[in-house]
């Protein structure tokens, strides 16, 4: 099974319709990186044998490195709707595929109930469904299939990981009164998890596997300056240098992610920030820190020295 899809590429002022046995994988970063993501070789290739494949893709890792943002790029990229299922604790698999409009079907019963008829398939009809996003995955209808994101796997029960490991293996879902529903195409499959706990086996095995880490220094300088125009190439070496003193010096709870790198930057250029000092990197420490424990190991002396350490870095 592989995911078949067009991709319109403009390539030096020309315009090429390929298919994606034809995609490289040159081309495939290329469109992420037209999108503002920026990946290492290792996730790309990754990424292209699971499209070439048609097998779900598995990003692990900490939080604010990419992994959701990656699924919306894929989405952006190949202009296809997004569909994102949240995971949380006590989600179960009918509210991942389907609810019942109750109070549709109760104003049609209403209807209904002069005829002195309620026959069951007036009521129990596709029209009064309201679709959750494993079924719209499965219903889509296009000939372009989406991007599904199941993000943060690893906050739902080992029940809903069992069902999932089921809905990936043949992509349909039932509906008692009305079913199976069976996608004609199936969607292209991004899976996160934050490592809360430890996922199963089998869920492993059924897609391929990415580890996302802490980029290095330059790709985070590159990421930066993609998503923060205007900053100044040696204030944004200070903050890259700052963070990483962050997460490998400091035992912290919750460590910086790209994410907290990139709101950190804006911050500093709204605040038109040439250099850091111990005084401007404490009052707008919020944009880095996201723990009460954390606020209290990087404050005083320990402070001053994480910044007079980035700065010396960057001198």
């Amino acid at each position: 099974m592989c995911y078949v899809f067009v991709w319109v590429l403009a390539v030096v002022g020309a315009v090429f319709e390929v298919d994606e046995r034809a995609v490289s994988r040159e081309m495939l970063k290329s469109a992420l990186n037209s999108v503002g993501y920026i990946a290492d070789d290792a996730l790309i290739t990754t990424l292209y044998l699971s499209l070439r494949l048609g097998k779900p893709l598995l990003l692990e890792g900490e939080p604010g490195c990419g992994k959701t943002e990656l699924a919306k790029s894929l989405s952006h990229a190949f202009n296809r709707e997004l569909i994102r299922l949240q995971c949380y604790e006590g989600l179960d698999s009918s509210s991942a595929i389907y609810e019942w409009d109750y109070l549709r079907q109760l104003l049609k019963i209403r209807m209904l109930e002069a005829s002195g008829s309620i026959p069951d398939s007036e009521i129990f009809s596709e029209r009064f469904i309201l679709k959750r996003p494993l079924l719209r995955a499965v219903t889509h209808g296009d000939s372009k299939p989406p991007v599904l994101l199941i993000d943060e796997v690893d906050r739902a029960d080992e029940e809903f990981e069992g069902f999932l490991l089921e809905f990936l293996a043949e992509f349909q879902v039932t509906i008692p009164e009305l079913g199976s529903f069976k996608a004609k195409k199936p969607p292209i499959v991004v899976i996160t998890s934050n490592q809360t706990r430890e996922l199963g086996d089998g869920l492993r095995r059924r897609c391929l596997y990415y580890y996302v880490s802490f980029p290095t220094p330059e790709r985070e300088l590159e990421i930066l300056s993609v998503k923060v125009r205007g900053l100044d190439e040696a204030l944004a070496r200070q903050i890259v240098g700052f963070v990483r003193v962050l997460r490998e010096e400091f035992d912290l709870v919750k460590k910086p992610g790209v994410a907290e790198t990139i709101d950190w930057a804006r911050a500093l250029l709204s605040l038109d920030a040439k250099t850091l000092d111990p005084q401007l990197v404490r009052q707008t420490l919020s944009c880095l820190i996201k723990d009460s424990s954390d606020t209290l190991k990087v404050d005083g002396d320990a402070l001053k020295r994480a910044v007079e350490n980035a700065t010396a870095k960057t001198s």
